[in-house]
């Protein structure tokens, strides 16, 4: 009998907030150095135990006077002093003060018990042992008394409070040397998956193995919130090992965090250990990303089991378990902030469950916010990192529409949108012209991306590639319908080309090309693997385009020729994807460009030139980033 299990009843987000906010993950106080305080959480007030400052101090450089003796003086009628000594910081004074003295004095220094003001050196003269003094001054004017900045048995500061470089001031003022704080919570941090290889070991592809993301990307955001992550090494789905693991992180941490094998299926197991060794007191969530969290105790301490895909994983840590880790450590909500825009694009939405929609931003033509999906799956590291925040949509929401109003929950409270979005076709050369613009955001999801981006009034710039930068640049349609593929010129916008260049496209094959493909005849006619790019590449249509003319000339179909490559259906994302497939001996020939295989010691078989254009809307033109892109282009080789 099949060991499967379903997700039926999924809990709200409220229940999982409420159910963490239950778990004892109270880590209590220690002690720590003053030089070690800074971002720690006050545990207990701490009294001022002395006087700051505990002296009569001279805020100023002049000299220390008898107010009486000032007495009318001004700059046609100075004072006359005697100068009889002179106190400087960190001095004991040594003179005292009779009517008509003064001594000379610096800023810090002790005031002789018999003077109760200071004269700024600026209004003073002194020759021959006198000082003409040019003002005036009241009793106690410039001089900062015993206990002014804080007094003996004051409160100077309270439980709770985030020691900053300000307070840890104080504290030193004080001469606190040893500091009660809240002790961070230990988080304990366990990646599961048979599939996961730590960063920096080699990956067997083929075995379908992935660098471990979630570890350490976990442990940096519990570090962030305020936790002391204590990471262990990664376990596979076996169930021995992992209860082992997770067994001795429950005796040593405050709470457990594992990421993967929460999902309702045989081969998990994190829910089987949590039922033997605690409680189960929730599973399933009405959120997305991340319905298959979990949450319960082992062995008392309080455990919360992460998909294993890292958006979702960084979504529920960020968006539900950071802010308890926060709580327990004593620091106060994150800052957060939110912004107002209007949706780019129709973004669907599934019923029934909470979304939270990764989103970027840009700035249109008038300055207004723009929030556009980023979303390529639970699975895609870059999903997050190409995101400025996400767009919550509730589970009643079918769809958010073009230009609907949104309030987006910025990652950062500094967020803010990059100088200049480029959505297109990925490439060298814009690339090296990129790392010379401040702040800017390189969607390279391909040429055809790019035109859509375009025409929906999303990117500032796009890289075309293929036909695409043949219909720009040629003018053989009008502007906007090169670019929209239709006839409707009035829906679409005018662009301004930046700059364009060539490249050879064609066939990586090995070094030596032991196969011996001499063109594209070689991929119908031969029996060899090929690699593809994705539909929204040019080289893509470069390669479809080609296909097109060889079916002319043989008088078959193009799908007649595609059913014939073997691997024409394998398609890649990026650029030098199919060249690593044909270096890693996956596969037989890749397409690919000749500065591809160059950069990777392979061979190549031109099939023709591409070329690439780089194109702005021309109501996004004037921004400062667009035209940092084009100077840069200009001067990149």
């Amino acid at each position: 009998m099949s060991d499967h299990r379903e997700f039926r009843d999924l809990a709200t987000p409220e229940t999982l907030r409420e159910t963490l906010a239950d778990l004892d993950v109270d880590a209590g106080s220690e002690t720590v150095g003053l030089d070690d305080a800074r971002g720690r959480v006050l545990a207990e007030r701490v009294d001022a135990g002395i006087d700051v400052p505990g002296f009569d101090r001279a805020a100023m450089d002049g000299y220390a006077v008898r107010a009486a003796d000032t007495f009318g003086a001004s700059e046609t009628d100075p004072a006359t002093l005697d100068v009889v000594g002179a106190v400087h910081a960190g001095e004991r004074p040594a003179v005292s003060l009779e009517s008509g003295d003064a001594v000379e004095i610096s800023t810090g220094a002790v005031v002789p018990g018999t003077a109760d003001a200071v004269v700024m050196v600026e209004r003073t003269s002194e020759t021959d042992g006198q000082v003409a003094v040019r003002t005036a001054v009241a009793p106690g004017e410039h001089v900062m008394a015993a206990g002014a900045d804080i007094a003996a048995g004051q409160r100077a500061l309270g439980p709770g409070t985030l020691l900053t470089p300000r307070e840890v001031g104080l504290l030193s003022a004080l001469g606190v040397a040893d500091v009660p704080v809240r002790a961070r919570p230990r988080v304990a941090v366990v990646s599961t998956g048979d599939e996961l290889v730590p960063p920096g070991d080699d990956l067997d592809h083929g075995a379908g193995e992935i660098h471990d993301v979630n570890t350490h990307a976990i442990a940096a955001g519990v570090r962030e919130a305020g936790g002391d992550p204590v990471v262990y090494e990664h376990v596979g789905d076996d169930r021995a090992a992992m209860t082992e693991t997770i067994e001795t992180a429950a005796s040593e941490c405050d709470i457990v965090l594992t990421s993967g094998s929460t999902s309702a299926s045989a081969m998990d197991v994190v829910y089987r250990v949590v039922e033997d060794r605690g409680e189960r007191l929730l599973h399933g969530v009405a959120v997305k990303p991340g319905k298959p969290t979990l949450v319960g105790t082992i062995d008392g301490t309080a455990y919360v089991g992460l998909p294993g895909y890292p958006v979702s994983a960084l979504s529920i840590f960020r968006t539900f378990v950071a802010p308890r880790i926060r709580e327990a450590a004593g620091r106060p909500p994150a800052r957060t902030a939110t912004v107002d825009a209007r949706m780019a694009t129709r973004e669907r939405s599934e019923e029934g469950r909470l979304r939270l929609v990764p989103v970027g931003l840009v700035a249109d033509g008038d300055g207004d916010l723009l929030a556009y999906p980023v979303d390529k799956g639970s699975g895609a590291t870059t999903t997050l990192t190409a995101a400025d925040g996400v767009v919550p949509v509730d589970p009643d929401t079918n769809y958010v529409d073009a230009g609907e109003a949104v309030t987006v929950s910025l990652f950062s409270a500094n967020g803010r949108p990059p100088r200049v979005l480029v959505v297109g076709e990925d490439d060298p050369t814009l690339s090296r012209a990129l790392d010379a613009v401040a702040d800017p955001r390189y969607l390279a999801s391909g040429s055809r991306a790019g035109r859509r981006s375009l025409r929906d009034d999303v990117a500032d710039v796009a890289a075309l590639a293929g036909p695409d930068a043949d219909e720009a640049l040629t003018g053989v349609r009008d502007a906007d319908e090169a670019l929209a593929g239709d006839s409707d010129a009035e829906t679409d916008r005018e662009r301004d080309v930046l700059a364009f260049w060539d490249r050879d496209w064609g066939l990586v094959v090995p070094a030596g090309n032991p196969v011996g493909v001499d063109g594209l005849a070689a991929l119908v006619d031969d029996d060899v693997s090929f690699a593809n790019r994705d539909a929204e590449s040019g080289l893509r249509a470069r390669l479809d385009a080609a296909l097109d003319a060889l079916a002319a000339e043989r008088d078959v179909s193009r799908d007649d020729l595609v059913d014939a490559i073997r691997g024409y259906e394998l398609e890649t994302g990026g650029p030098e994807s199919p060249a690593r497939r044909v270096a890693d001996g996956i596969v037989d020939v890749g397409l690919g460009s000749r500065g591809t295989a160059d950069r990777l010691g392979l061979g190549f078989v031109p099939l023709g030139t591409d070329r690439v254009a780089v194109v702005a809307a021309s109501d996004r033109a004037h921004k400062p980033g667009v035209a940092d892109l084009e100077r840069a282009l200009d001067a990149t080789d």
